[in-house]
């Protein structure tokens, strides 16, 4: 009798030893199962996440090419320690080339890109800025502190409207993501270079009753040159102004203007209309972020410009998702170690009991070998109904446990950036009011409009199937290998008289 058909005799003779190892083997192999579903869709969520939310590159000039290289103004000839003390740091303001851009914009895996240059501007004839009932009864009278239309710091005036200039309004962020819609007229794009077509926000085109088509002029900060714009557009917004941004005429949402980045060129005083503030380019392949980032670098000079990814509302997204899938991976390795140590307590009891059928197969010439294949047999038909089972019960387990994992997470990761958030705006508030916290509070605004993962589509796959059973045969060949060992390195006489 050969040992498999020993072993499958030896399992129907046994069936309350059966339906023990099954049931034993069947909830190792749920929760093996169900870390390992948790772990392949938190993985796919965030693969999901990254390729919805995208990734972005922006260019633009290096922190130690504004101040000048990091060098000191100072003379070259020796001064005593009392002149040290007076050293500054010179701002210089470094555009970025077009055509520097555009090298970036040529590399593999951009989707889009966008030119950016930002300035202010002073109202003109045919148009008032949107003003709250305070900042326009104190508009005369602040001053650098208010920042409501005085004086900033001798004569040049904050300016009543934002001017953000692009390349492709469209591909723009505020556009891109849903912040900004445009509702009436067209989009800006490379045929306004050079023209003076605006975008206007729809509550500024109704108070002061414009439409598309209609002009209007507009002031440089300086009050040099006055420029007669028009209207192409009309968009709302869903940003709104809250705090000093609603006292503030040009921090306020529905008074950003939107131009080709020429026309925001000439407002700002910038005579070189071949430079921009910055270029942000979105990536068609987010995950391949690093590999663009340092391919960009070779056709730049590092020393003038600097590469910045912006993945900040990515990282708080994924977040309880990595950390699930973490945990997830923790649960397999400790569930599949857990499991061969209890099967192995429970076989070695088995074959204990089993020690006069042993050494009469011994004895008969049976070899140690297909004793312990017979075992495995046993063991092996025995995962194969343990893995059915486990296969319709590990999805029910795996969506209850994963998704209370991910709430939980969630939960905690929340309060984690609730509380980074306070403490970045309070520095803000420190650093002087809008311009400490202004790029905070972009991200602020993008997590509050994003939507969170809450659920995770988990569904037990072909590889999570084949996975299993293949961590199965390792459980049972090891429980076997270690239960068997003390009593088949034996002779058949000593476990005939023991």
């Amino acid at each position: 009798m050969n040992f498999i058909k020993r072993g499958l005799l030896s399992l129907w003779a046994k069936k309350g030893r059966t339906l023990l190892l099954c049931a034993v083997f069947s909830a190792i192999l749920i929760f093996v199962l169900a870390g390992l579903t948790i772990k392949s869709a938190a993985e796919k969520a965030t693969e999901n996440a990254q390729n919805s939310l995208g990734a972005t590159v922006t260019l633009a000039a290096s922190r130690e090419a504004m101040f000048g290289g990091g060098q000191n103004d100072t003379s070259t000839s020796d001064s005593s320690s009392t002149d040290s003390t007076s050293e500054r740091r010179e701002f210089t303001s470094t555009p970025v080339k077009v055509s520097d851009a555009e090298k970036i914009a040529a590399l593999d895996n951009v989707k889009s890109y966008v030119l950016v240059t930002s300035g202010t501007a002073t109202a003109g004839d045919g148009i008032e800025p949107i003003t709250s009932s305070s900042s326009t009864s104190d508009s005369s009278q602040q001053g650098p502190g208010g920042m409501g239309g005085g004086d900033m710091g001798g004569n040049r005036q904050t300016g009543d409207f934002t001017i953000t200039g692009v390349s492709s309004s469209a591909n723009y962020s505020s556009f891109s993501d849903g912040t900004a819609t445009l509702e009436d007229g067209e989009a800006l794009t490379a045929d306004d270079a050079g023209t003076n077509n605006v975008l206007i926000e729809e509550t500024l085109a109704e108070s002061n009753d414009l439409s598309v088509g209609d002009t209007f002029k507009l002031t440089d900060s300086d009050g040099e040159n006055e420029v007669t714009v028009t209207v192409k557009g009309i968009y709302s917004t869903t940003e709104s102004a809250s705090g000093i941004a609603a006292q503030v005429s040009m921090l306020n949402p529905v008074n950003t203007i939107y131009s080709y980045y020429t026309l925001a060129n000439t407002l700002s005083g910038n005579t070189d209309e071949d430079t921009v503030d910055s270029a942000i380019y979105t990536l068609s392949e987010p995950s391949k972020v690093t590999a663009f980032t340092k391919a960009a670098e070779k056709v730049i000079d590092t020393d003038t410009y600097d590469l910045t990814t912006d993945d900040q509302l990515y990282q708080s997204m994924i977040t309880p998702l990595e950390n699930v899938s973490s945990f997830a991976k923790n649960i397999v390795i400790l569930v599949a170690v857990a499991g061969i140590i209890i099967l192995t307590l429970i076989v070695m009891l088995m074959i204990r009991e089993r020690r006069y059928e042993i050494g009469v197969l011994l004895s008969m010439g049976e070899s140690r070998a297909k004793m312990i294949f017979q075992f495995f047999t046993e063991m092996f038909v025995t995962m194969l109904i343990a893995l059915v089972i486990a296969t319709f019960t590990g999805n029910i387990v795996g969506n209850v446990v994963g998704n209370q994992l991910l709430s939980q997470e969630t939960t905690t990761s929340q309060t984690d950036t609730k509380t980074q958030q306070g403490g970045n705006n309070q520095q803000g508030n420190q650093n002087g009011g809008p311009g400490g916290g202004g790029q905070m509070g972009g991200f602020n605004t993008a997590v509050q409009g994003s939507t969170e993962i809450d659920d995770l589509n988990i569904t037990v796959q072909p590889k999570e199937v084949a996975i299993l059973a293949g961590l199965g045969l390792v459980i049972s060949f090891f429980s076997i290998l270690l239960s068997s060992f003390g009593i088949l390195r034996l002779n058949p006489k000593k476990i005939l008289i023991g």
